[in-house]
Parts: C-alpha cells; sequence; structure tokens
C-alpha cells in the first residue's frame, strides 16, 4: 500500500452509519480524525466568529484559484492529460495533437451526471440534502446534460437500456449517502477549476471535484469516482491525479493540502492520503520529466503506442499499429499554453 494511504470500506448500502467528527472543546475539528467540511452545521457548534473566520478564509483562498502568474508559459498540462502520456503516447497525441474526436460511453456520462448531482446537492440547504432530494436531482441533471450534449441522447438504443443505466447512476447517488452525511458539510469550493504555473513555466491547471476548508485552515481535496477503488499495487497511479492537484495549491497558496481523499462510488470505498512537501517536490519533478518527454516527442514527431489493457477501449484503434492501423501524417499543433480564465464554465465533457 502507498505511504500514508488509509482505504476505509463503506458499511453495506443502506446503512446509517456515516462519517461524523465529533466536537472539539473549542470547536474546531482536528486531525487525524476525518475532516467533515469547512464547518460543523449546527446553530450551537457554529459561533458567529467561528463563521466569519469560515468566510474570510474562503474568499481569500479562492480569489487566488485561477490567476496563473505573470511568466512565459511554455506549455499547460492537466492530470487527464498526463496521465493519457503515461498510459500511451499516442494516445496523447490524438487527443491533443490530432484532436480527434471520441465517442461518449455509458460510463463516462454516467459519471459526469453522477457529478453533477452531488455538486447540486450542495446548493440546497443543509437539513435538506437527503438521499431523495438527491435522486430527485437525477432527471433534472440529465436533461440538462441533455441540452448541452445532445449526442447523449444515442448512447441507448431502448428506453430500457436507459432506465438501467439510470438506476446505476441511483445506486451510485445512494451509496455515496453511505461514506458521509452531507449535511454536516459546508464545502469551500465545488468544481473548481485551478490553474498555476510552475518556475520552468509549465502550467498545471485542472478541476478539483470538492475542497473542504477546516476553521484551522487545513484542506482537504475531494474527487468522486464512479468506478472501483484499485487495486493496492495500483493505489499509486490513483492517487497521482490528487497530488497533481496538491501540488497546483501548493504552489498557488503556500500550504500542503492535510488530506487527500478519492471516494469510489463503484464499491464504497474510501482511499485517503496525507502527503508532505517531500511528496510534492516529488510529483513536481515527475510532472516536469512528463512534459520534457512530450516535448521530445513534438520535437521527433515520435509517438509511440503502448499497448495495454485499457486499448479494449481506446476509439483509435483504427489508426494503431497495434491494430494493425496506420496513424495519420503528425499535424503542426502543438499543446496549448492558454490559461483558461476566470469564469468560463465546465462543460460536460470538458477534461482540459
Amino acid at each position: 500500500m502507498s505511504s500514508g494511504a488509509l482505504r476505509e470500506p463503506a458499511p453495506p448500502l443502506g446503512s446509517s452509519l456515516v462519517a461524523r467528527a465529533p466536537r472539539a472543546p473549542d470547536s474546531v475539528l482536528v486531525f487525524p480524525l476525518p475532516l467533515v467540511g469547512s464547518v460543523l452545521v449546527d446553530s450551537v457548534v457554529v459561533g458567529s466568529v467561528l463563521v466569519d473566520s469560515v468566510v474570510v478564509g474562503r474568499v481569500a483562498y479562492s480569489a487566488g484559484m485561477t490567476l496563473a502568474e505573470e511568466r512565459s508559459i511554455i506549455g499547460a498540462l492537466s492530470p487527464s492529460r498526463a496521465g493519457d502520456f503515461m498510459t500511451c503516447p499516442l494516445l496523447y497525441r490524438f487527443r491533443v495533437i490530432d484532436q480527434l474526436p471520441e465517442r461518449p460511453s455509458p460510463a463516462a456520462v454516467r459519471g459526469t451526471l453522477v457529478h453533477a448531482v452531488l455538486e447540486r446537492l450542495y446548493d440546497l440547504p443543509a437539513e435538506a440534502r437527503t438521499t431523495a432530494a438527491a435522486q430527485d436531482l437525477l432527471e433534472p441533471q440529465w436533461e440538462r446534460l441533455l441540452t448541452e450534449e445532445p449526442e447523449y441522447a444515442g448512447l441507448f438504443e431502448t428506453d430500457e437500456e436507459r432506465g438501467k443505466w439510470l438506476a446505476q447512476a441511483r445506486t451510485m447517488v445512494e451509496r455515496y449517502f453511505t461514506l458521509e452525511d452531507p449535511r454536516l458539510l459546508e464545502p469551500a469550493e465545488r468544481e473548481m477549476y485551478v490553474e498555476t504555473v510552475l518556475e520552468s513555466g509549465l502550467m498545471l491547471r485542472g478541476y478539483i471535484d470538492r475542497l473542504d476548508v477546516a476553521p484551522t485552515g487545513e484542506i482537504r481535496v475531494v474527487d468522486y469516482k464512479t468506478g472501483t477503488a484499485p487495486r493496492q499495487d495500483f493505489e499509486a497511479k490513483a492517487l497521482f491525479q490528487m497530488k497533481f492537484y496538491a501540488l497546483a495549491l501548493w504552489r498557488l497558496n503556500g500550504t500542503v493540502p492535510r488530506m487527500l481523499q478519492l471516494m469510489y462510488l463503484g464499491n464504497g470505498e474510501i482511499l485517503r492520503y496525507t502527503p508532505d512537501e517531500a511528496d510534492l517536490r516529488a510529483t513536481e519533478r515527475k510532472v516536469q520529466a512528463l512534459w520534457e518527454a512530450i516535448e521530445r516527442s513534438v520535437r521527433t514527431r515520435e509517438w509511440r503506442h503502448r499497448p495495454s489493457r485499457l486499448c479494449d477501449w481506446c476509439d483509435h484503434q483504427a489508426l494503431c499499429p497495434e491494430y494493425g492501423g496506420t496513424p495519420p501524417p503528425v499535424p503542426e499543433h502543438r499543446p496549448g499554453t492558454s490559461s483558461r480564465g476566470r469564469g468560463r464554465p465546465r462543460s460536460a465533457t470538458d477534461e482540459l
């Protein structure tokens, strides 16, 4: 198991057991107990001074999240695209350089739907964040996604297929409530776009599902996964995305997040990791080395394919040498370097 990583199996679906942090004597959430949000939603626990400190800290913290420093940018990398290159350099090329279209998969769109429901859940008053309320959000959010991405309507040949797919999404939303109680949480940020520029000029950017800030200022980065938790020997790969986000936040504000938390709604497990500066410096070196490898491929125009089990789900088999295909000539397009900018909404299929 990765150093510092903790697994917590969920109680059976439908159980009333949820993770709760007890009240500390001074109304401050204390680690290593699980952080449950910015504040405890309780009129007895939350006094005016505590609320004021959280609000001020939240505004100050949010203000710097999407402001890349003024320096020459050599390129931009997100966890998704870094993962593509590590999985298969040719896949990275097809997605970033060639920008080839890909068909949306039912599993990916289901993940988008569940994420949207959990984001909107926190728009409700704390006491209204129930399982039933979350389930009531599914159909409206699905209709919204169809409006944004009409091609999603072609995912299902029959109403029965669509009904089964929605039922799976409902199960994942229900399972979320076995992992934590959203009535006790007030996230500082949801679907937060973050970007920063390293000393090398490489821009790091991405979307964080949820950011919790304790009254003490300690930060928890939360990511929802609609798949199942990886085997222990694959934890490092799963945690790379979270360390990437932690690195970006650290370089923005000088604060190492106290906890990284992956919530697997496919099987109801939580993977928690406590990073330190050494972790994040190692992540920075890895990210920089990845970018240098990408730059070499751009210069040499060599994008090697790397066969793996993931090839079975790749949209580009017809162009891949592994399947007897021939990639098209490499276009002149280079990886993007522009900042996304504040205020631009994330689309249903936006992975940067």
